[in-house]
C-alpha cells in the first residue's frame, strides 16, 4: 500500500499566491475526483505537485510513502511513482512512442528489454490505438482523443505508483472517454493505481468512478466526500456550491488569472 500525501501546500506564481494551503491524501487503489470551476488553480496544483520551475512552493509538504518528494527535479520525481497526464499533451516530432518509454524506464532503472513492444501492442489493443500511431512521433497530427489514448497507453506500459490526470476528459469524444476512463479504472484494480483527476465536467466520474470526490475553490479544497457532492455541483454550480460554502467567489476568479502558466480554461 503506497501514499500519496499533500498537506498545506501553498504555492505562488509571480509573487502571487495560488494554491493556499491545500491537503489531500490519495492511497493505492483509490480514484479522488478534484472538481473545481476555470481559474481555481486545479492546474498549478498539477504543476507544482510534478515540479514545474516556474511554480515557487512557498510552504507544505508533499510525500510519497512518507518521502518527501518537494525539491526534487520532475525525473526524479517521476522515479518515485508519480504520473501526470497532461491536459494539452505536446507533439515530439521524430520520438516514436517506443523510444520515449524505453526512455523513461531506462531513467529508473529499468531494463526495457524486447518484451517492451509487445506490451505496447497489448496496450493499443485495448485501448483501440492503431499501428500507424505507434510509428509516428509522439502525437505529431494526432487529434485531441488519440493524444489522450495514447497519454493512458503511456500510463499503463510506465504502471507508476500514482498517476494525476490534469482533465483527461478535455477534448474526448463519449468513446474515448469510455476506453479511456475503463483502462485506469482497471488498473486502480489490477495494480493498485492511485488516482487524481482533476477536471470541472461531472461527465468524467460516470465513466470513472471516484472513491473520494473534493470541491476546490480558491486554491484550496473547501469540502471533500463522496460522489454526492458532484450531484449537488450538478444541481447548484460552483457559484452556488462557494455560497453554501461561504467562500469568498471574487477571490476565486482572481486567483487563476493570476497565474500566466495554467493551461487555458484549466
Amino acid at each position: 500500500m503506497s501514499t500519496l500525501k499533500v498537506s498545506d501546500l501553498r504555492v505562488s506564481v509571480a509573487g502571487h499566491e495560488i494554491l493556499r494551503g491545500v491537503d489531500l491524501e490519495v492511497a493505492s487503489g483509490e480514484v479522488h475526483a478534484l472538481m473545481g470551476p476555470n481559474g481555481s488553480g486545479k492546474s498549478t496544483l498539477s504543476h507544482a505537485l510534478m515540479g514545474h520551475p516556474d511554480y515557487e512552493v512557498t510552504g507544505g509538504s508533499v510525500t510519497i510513502d512518507g518521502e518527501e518528494i518537494l525539491g526534487r527535479p520532475t525525473w526524479q520525481r517521476a522515479v518515485k511513482g508519480l504520473f501526470l497526464s497532461m491536459q494539452y499533451p505536446i507533439e515530439v516530432p521524430g520520438v516514436r512512442l517506443e523510444d520515449l518509454v524505453a526512455a523513461a524506464r531506462r531513467a529508473r532503472g529499468d531494463d526495457p528489454n524486447g518484451s517492451l513492444g509487445d506490451r505496447i501492442a497489448a496496450e493499443a489493443r485495448r485501448l483501440d490505438v492503431r499501428d500507424e500511431f505507434l510509428e509516428r512521433g509522439v502525437n505529431v497530427e494526432f487529434s485531441g482523443g488519440e493524444k489522450k489514448r495514447l497519454e493512458t497507453l503511456q500510463l499503463a506500459v510506465l504502471d507508476p505508483k500514482f498517476a494525476i490526470l490534469d482533465e483527461i476528459d478535455s477534448g474526448l469524444d463519449v468513446d474515448a472517454l469510455r476506453d479511456v476512463s475503463r483502462r485506469v479504472e482497471a488498473m486502480t484494480a489490477e495494480r493498485g493505481l492511485g488516482v487524481l483527476a482533476i477536471t470541472h465536467y461531472a461527465r468524467l466520474l460516470t465513466e470513472l468512478h471516484p472513491d473520494r470526490v473534493h470541491v476546490f475553490l480558491g486554491g484550496r479544497v473547501v469540502a471533500s466526500g463522496g460522489p454526492e457532492i458532484a450531484d449537488r455541483l450538478e444541481e447548484t454550480g460552483y457559484e452556488g456550491f462557494a455560497t453554501e460554502q461561504e467562500a469568498d467567489r471574487p477571490s476565486v476568479a482572481s486567483a487563476g488569472t493570476d497565474d500566466p502558466f495554467a493551461d487555458p480554461l484549466a
